[in-house]
């Protein structure tokens, strides 16, 4: 998925978080953070990607509504947490509705209803910022990703389930290396990601 960062899951940043009940984090070090199992809160999530358009003259940003994901947290091995990400490709809006449906179209979410964003290592420094690696599977291919990535901090959920993580970070990849080549003439083969997630303990 990125070759760069977070990538496929990159292109963008066009509307950053939809939900007004975000945490403000009482710390940003990742081993104060609570331990337990934590879920993606989708309200307070955003995935934008980015396409140079035009030989990069323009950048056209669309943004993915529905995501999921979650990840078991060891404050004392943090570095070790595993998270798995999961996007609906139909979920693809743009400012341009005819522009969205092409778009979706090439990603064909009839064969390839998912993406899908598995980590296998993060190499941060003690404030969690670094880079977080795994595997990118997007339109029946798996390849290697790597997320430029930062942890933002955790703090009380204003929703009252006790803690809340919130994360930021950019990534690239390259469309064709994923079978999707339609478009060239005037959309280039880069994509840019730009994602900010939150996380809340159950």
């Amino acid at each position: 998925m990125l070759r760069c960062a977070f990538a496929f899951l990159s292109l963008g940043l066009w509307l950053v978080a939809t939900s007004p009940i975000t945490a403000q984090p009482t710390n940003r070090d990742p081993t104060r953070a609570p331990a337990g199992n934590y879920v993606l809160e989708p309200g307070s999530s955003s995935l934008l990607i980015r396409i140079p358009l035009m030989g990069g003259l323009s950048r056209y940003a669309m943004r993915f509504n529905t995501l999921s994901g979650d990840f078991t947290y060891d404050p004392g091995n943090w570095r070790n947490t595993e998270v798995e990400i999961t996007v609906d490709p139909r979920s693809i809006v743009a400012r341009n509705s005819a522009f969205s449906r092409a778009v979706l179209g090439y990603f064909e979410p009839d064969k390839y209803p998912v993406i899908l964003f598995r980590s296998t290592s993060l190499a941060t420094d003690a404030e969690g910022i670094g880079l977080l690696t795994g595997d990118l599977t997007f339109h029946g291919v798996t390849r290697p990703v790597a997320l430029a990535v930062e942890f933002k901090g955790v703090g009380a959920d204003p929703a009252g389930s006790g803690a809340r993580m919130a994360f930021s970070g950019t990534g690239r990849i390259r469309r064709s290396e994923f079978g999707v080549t339609a478009a060239r003439v005037f959309a280039d083969d880069q994509i840019d990601l730009v994602f900010d997630v939150e996380f809340v303990r159950k």
